[in-house]
């Protein structure tokens, strides 16, 4: 099992799609990454060598921010955003989208499901 900052990335997987398990790495990343180390992107990961998971180390630890670091950068950037009490900061902390959407219909993922009560009669039209 190979373990690359804190993350146990899977056996069977090529390298390139295994290293978009670890948090701050996507598919265009890793394969940067590949490229740097001169790894091919086709081998598996339980085919590794020691030395070649060093090179990847020490690349990642180098010249990326990624897991806890990036997180931590993440969260202090929102905060900021909140304390000087900007536009996406004010929806930050009113758990609204932040970049323009519509928020009448959908937005169902920042604002909550809604809740209907069952059998609730609507008051009767006079």
């Amino acid at each position: 099992m190979v373990r690359i900052v804190g993350v146990a990335l899977p056996r069977d997987k090529r390298i390139e799609v295994a290293l978009t398990y670890v948090y701050g790495i996507g598919l265009s990343r890793s394969k940067e990454i590949l490229q740097k180390s001169n790894l091919d992107p086709n081998i598996r990961c339980k085919d590794l060598q020691d030395d070649q998971v060093v090179v990847l180390r020490e690349i990642l630890a180098k010249d990326y921010q990624l897991e806890g670091d990036l997180k931590r950068l993440e969260s202090m950037n929102i905060k900021r955003l909140i304390d000087i009490n900007s536009f996406r900061g004010k929806r930050h902390r009113l758990g609204l989208p932040l970049r323009g959407q519509r928020t009448r219909t959908n937005a169902r993922t920042r604002r909550g499901l809604k809740r209907t009560v069952a059998g609730k009669k609507k008051a009767p039209k006079k």
